[in-house]
């Protein structure tokens, strides 16, 4: 790389111009350490990988989505040239370099992870993250896949992912017990794409049906830093196991586990707020995933007073609805495999109840089940009625504006790479991109020094 100063090309780059904030952010040197074990000291010297970690950062930056458009926009731009640090004479890499180290070096290494932990320590330094409070959410980013193409879910299967051939084919096979992917949930989808087998089909924004991935951003509300990302299937149970790797990734990297975590209902289900309040010691201000209210005029679980000194509930009557009438002498007498719990009223009590109609008018008697991890259901119900949950909606809303200026201002409305793999790649850069644009705005050249030359 000629010319590594490049004052020449430097005094034609604007002062304020946002390369010179992320100049000075990104380490050339840890990113060669990192990727020293993955190269042979014999042979003709390589493309030096702090290049190629360069053009990236330009390409997610800009907006520049095409490869063969970055390498001809770097060749031409002065300062893009003056970043990379190719001086006047540098020769820019063939489009087909990224390609070769996104699918060896930088997946073997798990470089893009490393620059991206690397971009959340500098928002540490600069105190642009509390860890008071943290928002998750997902976005749908449709997949490189034609879904004119797809075959029907009864016709696919691993001996046919195998007969494919292709990168993505057999990534999909290795992501099959992968929590985030194919163990997410033993539904499938209606249609599958041969090309990106691990992409899901969906109508979920009730426009014409595509074949999609979800990005899920865990983001600090003080600043909207991005303090972690993941790539997952479109699908709820996915999305709400990746909130929890992240946490637990956040807390085992950085140290930082919040007090609250902002969230949707699709967040809300009652073994993931029992995870947070229990294990976690979280506070969830998520509104409660709950299908027990009626909207047909009778009594709906929450018109029962629950008594937790005597495990009852009491009908607005006043009667009790208890789980058992005896003790057993085997404790697990009774006990549902899912860990709900059955309470009920009488018979006799019910059929001469005046509010029988409104209560249980076809049923002989009531009965109200409970479901597991209620307690961290009403404590989440609970957490609903106060002030800081209305301040936490309102700071919710800062993931959704990251995920429009994902799409809307960085183009990554649909992806380039396929395959769990390039999903992730392309997400981990662009959480890149848009943290390295938080601290050029919030931490501009004039907070940092200007190394000598």
């Amino acid at each position: 790389m000629e010319d590594f100063s490049g004052e020449q090309v430097k005094r034609h780059v604007p002062a304020k111009h946002i390369l010179r904030v992320i100049n000075l952010i990104l380490d050339g040197d840890s990113l060669r350490d990192a990727l020293r074990p993955f190269y042979s000291h014999l042979g003709r010297p390589s493309i030096d990988p702090e290049l190629i970690i360069r053009m990236l950062v330009i390409g997610y930056v800009m907006g520049i989505r095409s490869k063969r458009r970055l390498c001809d926009k770097v060749h031409l731009n002065l300062a893009y040239r003056w970043f990379c640090r190719l001086g006047l004479k540098g020769k820019v890499p063939d489009h087909s370099t990224f390609s070769r180290y996104g699918h060896g070096k930088f997946r073997e290494s798990n470089l893009l992870r490393q620059v991206f932990e690397s971009t959340v320590e500098r928002c540490l330094k600069e105190d642009l993250v509390s860890g008071e409070g943290f928002a998750v959410d997902a976005s749908l980013i449709s997949a490189d896949a034609n879904k004119v193409r797809s075959i029907p879910a009864e016709d696919w299967s691993p001996q046919v992912a195998r007969a494919a051939g292709n990168r993505a084919a057999q990534e999909y096979l290795e992501t099959l017990d992968n929590a985030a992917f194919g163990a997410a949930s033993p539904v499938q989808p209606k249609f599958v794409a041969k090309s990106d087998p691990a992409a899901q089909w969906t109508r979920a924004e009730e426009s014409r049906p595509y074949c999609v991935f979800a990005t899920n951003y865990l983001i600090d509300t003080k600043n909207s830093v991005i303090m972690d990302v993941e790539a997952t299937r479109a699908i709820r149970q996915a999305e709400v196991g990746a909130s929890r790797t992240m946490l637990d990734r956040t807390e085992k990297r950085f140290g930082i586990r919040p007090d609250w975590l902002a969230a949707d209902t699709a967040y809300g289900n009652a073994e993931n707020l029992g995870w947070l309040v229990k294990k976690r010691s979280i506070i969830p201000f998520i509104p409660v995933l709950d299908k027990s209210e009626r909207t047909d005029g009778t009594f709906s679980r929450s018109d029962f007073e629950w008594d937790e000194a005597h495990d009852q509930y009491i009908c607005p009557e006043g009667h009790a609805l208890k789980q058992f009438r005896r003790n057993y002498s085997d404790p697990n007498r009774g006990q549902e495999p899912s860990g709900r719990k059955k309470y009920r009223a009488f018979k006799a009590t019910c059929q001469v109840c005046p509010s029988k109609e409104i209560c249980c008018l076809k049923a002989e008697a009531r009965y109200v089940t409970r479901e597991p991890h209620e307690e961290a259901r009403e404590f989440a119900r609970e957490c609903r009625k106060t002030n800081a949950y209305k301040v936490s909606r309102d700071k919710r809303k800062k993931v959704e504006m990251l995920f429009a200026h994902l799409k809307r201002i960085l183009g990554l409305s649909r992806l380039r790479l396929r395959g769990p793999n390039g999903a992730k790649d392309e997400f981990l850069l662009a959480a890149i991109a848009q943290n390295l644009q938080k601290l050029a705005k919030l931490r501009p050249q004039c907070v940092f020094q200007e190394p000598a030359t």
